[in-house]
């Protein structure tokens, strides 16, 4: 009876211990899949962040294999964890930076461009409220953009105090003239370019313009001529302008030609350069076709004025061939030319 009962009490100790051990395993294998999986999880966020977790898998792996204590089950879960990080080790490859395309919908400044501006007179918490930053009375507390910037306080202005040197003083006396070389008129003429209009044969600044020289617009106090070139001057050259100089005047009457030296004012310019602004005469339609009837014989245009007075002695110099001159009026009588009126 002993016996029977001893091996009875054997047999269900062996049942209890299998029962225990078949748990044991149970419970190992629920790990080691809820390990697997959250490895996998990790393994795909370390593959977008540039992570390796290899090492944490082997350290889960290692604990798993002490625990077992070299069982079937052990060995079991051995062989599934090596799978599962086998088919997980292809998904570690790192990916770029996600590609953000630029659409109307994500359009936007960055952060800080704009800076919303600081609104006045929205009260004392605004720090800009009531007197909005200009203090209490006083000009420059008044709309109107208070003193101005030179402002001494009523004492003499500094730029007052300075005296009146250069461009400050003579400025607005400056004469804005076109250099015209003798040269360059002689390469004009011996081109065929530079023709005169009227039938004396005088070569005005008319002419000029009409020959492509310069424009008439670039005329604002006159031309002067110089004497540039003039060792290439072979015509001879009858010329009306406002000013010349010594060597221009002998190079061309070197050459059997003539300068005259004829004062323009603002109005006198404007009726010799463009003759067609003015009213047309009575009954010019008629000599349009006739022969030495320039544009300056088919309109009414103003009586020349005098040379003012700075400039009077400069007109009545022989030496400058002014028109002013009785001797430059007695020469271009006796060359034929048109009188100067």
């Amino acid at each position: 009876m002993m016996s029977t009962s001893a091996s009875l009490a054997m047999r269900c100790a062996a049942r209890v211990s299998i029962k225990n051990s078949s748990r044991t395993v149970t419970r190992s294998l629920s790990s080691i899949t809820a390990t697997c999986n959250t490895t996998s999880y990790h393994n795909k966020e370390a593959s977008r962040r540039g992570l390796d977790l290899s090492s944490s898998l082997s350290s889960h792996m290692s604990l798993l294999s002490l625990s077992s204590h070299k069982s079937p089950s052990s060995l079991l879960s051995n062989s599934r964890a090596q799978s599962t990080s086998a088919a997980a080790a292809p998904s570690q490859t790192k990916l770029g930076e996600p590609i953000t395309f630029l659409t109307l919908n994500n359009l936007a400044d960055n952060p800080g461009a704009i800076k919303r501006k600081r609104r006045i007179g929205r009260g004392i918490g605004s720090s800009k409220g009531k007197t909005c930053g200009r203090g209490h009375k006083g000009q420059k507390s008044r709309a109107g953009k208070g003193v101005h910037p030179t402002f001494e306080g009523g004492q003499t202005k500094f730029y007052k105090r300075l005296p009146k040197m250069g461009r400050m003083k003579n400025d607005k006396f400056k004469l804005e003239l076109i250099p015209l070389n003798v040269g360059k008129v002689q390469d004009y003429v011996t081109m065929g370019r530079l023709v005169p209009e009227r039938n004396d044969g005088v070569l005005t600044m008319r002419d000029f313009v009409r020959a492509g020289m310069f424009p008439a617009s670039s005329i604002k106090s006159g031309v002067k001529l110089l004497g540039d070139g003039k060792e290439f001057l072979k015509d001879k050259l009858l010329i009306e302008v406002p000013w010349a100089s010594s060597a221009a005047i002998e190079a061309i009457e070197a050459k059997g030609g003539y300068v005259t030296t004829v004062h323009y004012n603002r109005l006198a310019l404007r009726a010799h350069l463009k003759p067609h602004k003015f009213p047309a005469k009575p009954g010019a339609g008629a000599a349009v076709d006739a022969e030495g009837v320039t544009e300056h014989d088919k309109h009414l245009l103003p009586k020349r004025a005098r040379p003012p007075p700075k400039y009077m002695q400069y007109y009545t110099d022989y030496a400058k061939r002014g028109y002013l001159n009785p001797r430059v009026q007695m020469e271009r009588k006796q060359r034929g030319l048109k009188d100067i009126l």
